[in-house]
């Protein structure tokens, strides 16, 4: 493993480090904010899954969130959102390939050899991060879009592991929107049995535990009607009984700027399950 970037912010320390991913069988980068608090005692860790065409660098040069982080005493830590390499698959589309592994396990090919995202993800990435670092195992998961519904995934399918998870404008039906019927089939195959594993609002329905969500959209996001839906999963939650905030928030669109305005309402949602309060 190798640092590439260090850089100061708000009192910590912005890491990018690259290593070998078992999971997706190529290298791969992560970036880490480690805050100042870490210097004395391990800290809770939130992940950050960004989305469609994005990597680490996304959200640590455009969301503000290591200030934020620092306040709480909480790590951050932004993974890629697919394997990368020239003998890694890929496809001419934005939405498909590399920069778009939607944080699931591919069955087909050519995508199963690296498409690996979901045990990346839930399993060696975390065991990496506390092995290397000052931090707890204390975790909690968000994300953007993609990211977004890869976090809902996550932290729906693995009781225990997370403590809190959020969403910035997420896909959250992706069985019912053209992107994860366009990424599903490709991934996963035909057989549409196969994709509630990885559709959130599927999975509310055999959630063991009632994680705390809380969701920001966008009213002027352009993807809101035809790819997003959030209406879809705060039904079915509502319908269940677990618990889901969602803000629409008038006049943000999907980009940074959006993440940005928020970001600090997100960590201080998961900082509180972080702690315990």
């Amino acid at each position: 493993m190798e640092r590439v970037e260090l850089h100061i912010a708000a009192g910590g320390r912005q890491e990018v480090w690259r290593h070998r991913a078992e999971a997706l069988d190529c290298e791969v980068n992560f970036a880490i904010y480690l805050p100042p608090q870490a210097d004395t005692a391990p800290v809770p860790v939130i992940y950050f899954l960004s989305g469609l065409t994005c990597n680490e660098q996304n959200f640590i040069t455009k969301a503000g969130a290591q200030a934020f982080a620092a306040q709480h005493g909480v790590a951050i830590v932004a993974p890629e959102t697919s394997p990368r390499g020239d003998g890694v698959a890929d496809d001419p589309a934005y939405d498909m390939g590399q920069g778009a592994g939607f944080y699931l396990n591919a069955t087909e090919a050519p995508w199963a050899a690296h498409f690996q995202m979901y045990d990346y993800i839930r399993a060696e990435l975390p065991a990496l991060i506390e092995a290397t670092f000052p931090v707890t195992d204390a975790r909690s998961i968000m994300g953007h879009s993609m990211g977004g519904h890869g976090a809902l995934v996550i932290g729906l399918r693995n009781p225990g592991r997370y403590k809190a998870i959020s969403a910035f404008s997420p896909i959250v039906a992706p069985t019912q929107v053209p992107w994860g019927e366009k990424a599903f089939t490709g991934y996963l195959g035909a057989d549409r049995s196969t994709w509630a594993a990885y559709d959130a609002t599927a999975l509310l329905a055999h959630a063991a535990e009632r994680l705390p969500i809380l969701i920001d959209q966008g009213s002027a996001d352009n993807f809101l009607e035809t790819q997003l839906k959030p209406e879809i999963f705060v039904a079915e939650a509502q319908r269940l009984g677990h618990p889901v905030e969602l803000r629409m928030q008038q006049g943000y669109d999907h980009s940074y700027y959006f993440i940005s305005s928020f970001i600090g309402d997100h960590i201080a949602h998961h900082a509180a399950a972080l702690k315990g309060a």
